[in-house]
């Protein structure tokens, strides 16, 4: 890659990153105009912002994406396991998923307008360093949301994590999804190749998400549906680096 193809695309991620942040502002007043109305008011514009994040991510630093498994989502709800290594799951979460809220780091809330449209979002803020607390409150809050018909996404490594690391699963989400009587539906996904994180720029591409089959955790060991997740999850993503992640020089 020579030092002008470098450039142009710090120049294009920067760009990318000012318009996604001005365009929080008036979607993030639209969410919270719409929370009297009920989480599904609010997460109409939440979904229209992030679509509109991934449609900037493709005309501007070329990053496109396709999704395969669709079919693999029930209907009744479930909880979603995803691979967390770039910001792109994030919005995706939002635009190609059915409702849902997220389990999330409580600092988010405090981020200004990113952060107070994710509280009429019904997201489920935790505070890491509290253990079995946090724990309790993934299982309490996340229960009434999928009684409500709202999916819970988990980031189940607990932070983005570098392109092709992982660390040990948390434990709150099997544990929501056998007190709720769910399935677990795991995600996996190259995007961490082509927008890592700590990086000032997005290679160019095309993302590819899987959707596994869900797992049923019923009457099983927490620990072992753990394993049983990660292991596919990161066989996945390894099959799809070593078939489809194609990076331009």
């Amino acid at each position: 890659m020579t030092s002008i193809t470098a450039f142009t695309r710090i120049l294009r991620f920067i760009a990318f990153n000012v318009l996604s942040w001005i365009a929080v502002i008036p979607f993030a007043l639209l969410v919270i105009a719409a929370w009297p109305f009920g989480h599904r008011y609010s997460y109409v514009f939440a979904r229209a912002w992030a679509l509109l994040v991934l449609w900037m991510a493709r005309y501007i630093c070329g990053l496109r994406y396709r999704v395969s498994g669709s079919e693999n989502i029930p209907a009744e709800g479930c909880v979603f396991f995803i691979k967390h290594s770039s910001a792109f799951e994030t919005f995706g979460a939002l635009a190609l998923f059915p409702r849902n809220c997220w389990v999330l780091k409580k600092e988010l809330l405090w981020v200004p307008f990113f952060g107070w449209g994710l509280i009429p979002l019904d997201s489920i803020p935790i505070d890491r360093a509290r253990g079995s607390e946090a724990v309790n409150q993934v299982i309490t809050l996340g229960k009434e949301r999928l009684q409500r018909g709202i999916n819970v996404v988990i980031f189940p490594e607990g932070t983005r994590m570098p392109a092709g690391k992982t660390k040990r699963y948390g434990i709150s989400g099997v544990l929501l999804a056998q007190e709720s009587n769910v399935l677990i539906v795991p995600v996996a996904h190259n995007a961490g190749y082509f927008w890592p994180r700590r990086k000032l720029a997005i290679t160019p591409g095309e993302i590819t998400v899987t959707i596994g089959p869900p797992v049923d955790p019923t009457g099983r060991e927490p620990r072992e549906v753990n394993r049983e997740i990660q292991d596919w999850v990161e066989t996945t993503v390894a099959d799809i680096v070593s078939r489809e992640t194609q990076l331009p020089i």
